[in-house]
């Protein structure tokens, strides 16, 4: 398991099996680093070169892994009293880096599609979708070169 500047981040590699008629990505165990409860899982997309973002959860703590494709993730922390404080973490995840990305509440996410096909993210979140427990705000409010990838 990795750890980042930004406190409650985590980078734990996983698991991938190759087997000639198709490969099993480990994604999270119950007694993993990073599992604070089940709440619900599901896939997105992101197509090449789109960024979605920025996005903060109050609440709820993110797991994300990608089974298929190349996403960059950057993580912005601006909570108060945080040691990190204005600091970006920011790592690209894929079959060929095969980690789970595990986010507690109140850090910014956004994310950029870098593969040119299906690039797929799995978030095993601790708490059931409620759009009132989160916060958009567009690109340009967090000053980050999205264009560096």
């Amino acid at each position: 398991m990795g750890t980042v500047d930004i406190p409650g981040v985590m980078l734990t590699p996983l698991k991938s099996i190759f087997h000639p008629k198709g490969d099993v990505f480990h994604a999270m165990k119950t007694g993993d680093p990073g599992f604070t409860g089940f709440g619900e899982a599901y896939f997105s997309t992101v197509n090449h070169g789109d960024v979605k973002g920025w996005k903060k959860h109050r609440r709820m703590t993110l797991n994300l892994v990608v089974p298929a494709g190349e996403i960059w993730f950057v993580l912005h922390d601006d909570r108060n009293g945080s040691p990190a404080k204005d600091s970006f973490f920011d790592v690209t995840l894929s079959p060929g880096n095969y980690q789970r990305l595990t986010i507690p509440p109140g850090i910014w996410v956004g994310f950029k599609g870098l593969g040119k096909q299906l690039n797929l993210l799995l978030n095993l979140a601790d708490l059931e979708h409620d759009p009132a427990e989160s916060e958009n705000i567009p690109l340009d409010r967090i000053p980050f070169d999205w264009s560096r990838k």
